[in-house]
């Protein structure tokens, strides 16, 4: 087992790409959104966009507000969710900028790494489903 693996990244500003930082953050599959501290967030100039609840591991539910940032990672940029973390709380690599940046974590060495292929619905169950 590898554990967690961690991913260097840089965060931007969508609305001022000028302003981004460096990052090391763990990547964790579990988790649907990327959560990095509020104080990073604000320095970036990234506001709050909106409020959410989250169930934690030992089944609690956190509120959280939630904005957007690009994330960078191998050289893939995307925009994704992030979680206004308290400090409390692990910074992670969610599974939302994951799979915008088409990367996921190779199960055998544990590191990130490109999808070969994204899933989409086309073909006959495509058409099928159109009204």
């Amino acid at each position: 087992m590898y554990g967690f693996p961690r991913a260097r990244v840089r965060i931007y500003n969508p609305q001022d790409p000028l302003r981004h930082m460096e990052l090391e953050l763990l990547v964790d599959t579990g988790s649907t959104f990327t959560w990095i501290r509020r104080a990073r967030l604000e320095e970036l100039g990234i506001r709050p966009m909106d409020r959410a609840r989250f169930r934690t591991i030992d089944n609690r539910i956190v509120v959280r507000e939630v904005g957007e940032a690009v994330v960078e990672c191998l050289g893939r940029r995307a925009t994704t969710v992030v979680v206004f973390a308290e400090e409390a709380d692990s910074e992670v690599l969610g599974l939302h900028a994951l799979e915008g940046l088409r990367l996921e974590v190779d199960p055998v060495s544990g590191q990130l790494r490109e999808v070969k292929a994204v899933l989409a619905l086309q073909g006959a169950f495509a058409s099928a489903s159109r009204p």
